[in-house]
């Protein structure tokens, strides 16, 4: 089932797939929910109700004037759960989507029956950045869509990784280039991104929560995951080796299997 849906000021788009206990999964910087990659959705579609969709600005969905706030996003996240008739699900953010995810956890704590929180960070202080060339090339928004897209493959996945699987590599530029982010909107999600912080209030989430990395993720370094980790009480850390920012990607079944036994 795909379609748009009343959710404040906005109208949402969204999918959703599969049977079971829901599974509302939030989308990162730029991205939409075309970015999800088939498999890894599919096998999650084995066994809960997956709910993807488009992010405030981003995708199929619009947004008025005015800055973007990750608590913005996570109220938007919230209510569409509402609009859906969701009461409480297993919620799952993807960098971006992560930071989205913490916020759902904190300000809507009724509505999380269990977190994952994937190749995400922090923010604030306590992070740990990526350094200069790769923040070079995640806010370079010349040149055409795919040139943008293709330039920032070299900080989604691992260099070898992309060499090796060519069929692959190719259809996620297909799927990144069917509904494009402006660049306002872009520079709109960043700024949410540099007023983001929650080092302070991670003690606070209470459902239990599993974060998940990349051991070569140069975009939000894994470190990042590891503090997450320590924050969270009770929290569980799975690490990928040579995973890469796209690590769901990269190991959709493996993946995929690591949360079944996590989210049961």
């Amino acid at each position: 089932m795909e379609g748009s849906v009343a959710v404040g000021d906005l109208e949402m788009h969204y999918r959703v797939m599969g049977a079971g206990k829901p599974l509302v999964m939030i989308m990162g910087l730029t991205a939409n929910m075309d970015t999800w990659e088939p498999a890894f959705l599919e096998r999650l579609a084995e066994r809960y109700r997956v709910v993807v969709f488009d992010n405030r600005g981003a995708g199929r969905t619009g947004a008025p004037p005015g800055d973007f706030s990750m608590r913005m996003f996570a109220d938007d996240t919230a209510g569409l759960m509402d609009a859906l008739g969701i009461e409480r699900a297993f919620v799952l953010g993807d960098s971006m989507g992560g930071m989205i995810a913490q916020e759902v956890a904190l300000n809507h704590p009724e509505k999380v029956e269990k977190l994952v929180l994937c190749c995400t960070f922090c923010g604030g202080e306590q992070a740990v950045f990526p350094g200069p060339e790769v923040l070079a090339i995640l806010t370079d928004r010349t040149g055409t869509p795919e040139e943008v897209v293709r330039r920032g493959l070299a900080i989604v996945f691992p260099d070898e990784w992309v060499a090796s699987n060519p069929d692959r590599v190719e259809d996620f530029v297909r799927r990144a280039l069917l509904h494009p982010i402006s660049d306002e909107n872009a520079e709109r999600q960043g700024g949410a991104i540099f007023g983001f912080h929650t080092y302070d209030r991670l003690a606070q989430v209470s459902c239990p929560t599993l974060v998940a990395c990349g051991t070569s993720d140069v975009l939000v370094p894994p470190e990042n995951s590891r503090i997450l980790a320590e924050r969270i009480p009770g929290a569980r850390l799975a690490e990928f080796p040579g995973g890469g920012h796209g690590f769901s990607a990269q190991f959709p079944d493996e993946f995929a299997k690591e949360l079944g036994e996590f989210l049961g």
